[in-house]
């Protein structure tokens, strides 16, 4: 009879390990379970579908971290565009000025005035020239805030007569700001300076 209790005994604890191992097993599985589940809806809310044409194309969104140096680029190439591409119209290069005063802080505005001053825009609009910019490269300086920069490009001065190319340096700082529509990046360009401007070719047009 001691030896059938002793069996009962043996029996309930095996039950009772038993009962120990499925709820610490019922437990592992339900964490891992809601870690997944966060996981995935984390993953979820890190894609972005964009219609386009009628068709959805996933996009992945991405801290702006992990951006700044893309970002930071192609604000000073849009700087730069939007402040050298002129045409001889006062009312295009107005415009185009415009829209670069807005990404720069006084010094753009600085220098504008010392070109405006110097009749730099009037020669433009009277001898029909054209002005064109590339931007060749970009040299950020990503371990100090403000952003340093420096701006490699190629400047092109079309006439009736011969075209003119122009090595341009320039350099200057960047530092976050609020977006908007007419900073869309979000920075802006501080102590900016042209460092070189130098004719590199001058080519004659065929009459």
């Amino acid at each position: 009879m001691f030896q059938h209790f002793k069996n009962i005994d043996r029996a309930f604890k095996h039950i009772k390990l038993f009962s120990y191992l499925l709820i610490l097993s019922c437990v592992l599985i339900s964490g891992f379970a809601i870690w997944k589940s966060y996981e995935s809806a984390s993953d979820f809310r890190s894609h972005i579908y964009v219609l386009a044409n009628g068709k959805a194309l996933e996009a992945i969104a991405q801290g702006r971290r992990d951006n700044i140096p893309v970002e930071l680029r192609d604000h000073i190439k849009v700087f730069h565009e939007a402040f050298f591409n002129l045409d001889p119209d006062d009312k295009q290069i107005q415009a185009t000025v415009l829209r670069a005063l807005y990404l720069a802080d006084g010094s753009a505005k600085t220098a504008y005035d010392n070109l405006k001053e110097a009749g730099y825009y009037n020669n433009l609009v009277s001898g029909n020239i054209s002005q064109q910019v590339t931007v060749d490269s970009i040299r950020l300086d990503m371990n100090v805030y403000p952003y340093g920069f420096t701006c490699y490009a190629r400047e092109k001065l079309v006439r009736s007569t011969s075209v003119t190319t122009r090595f341009l340096v320039t350099q200057g700082f960047a530092r976050n700001v609020s977006r908007s529509d007419n900073n869309p990046h979000g920075f802006l360009i501080e102590r900016w300076e042209t460092i070189r401007n130098e004719d590199e070719q001058v080519k004659s047009k065929r009459p």
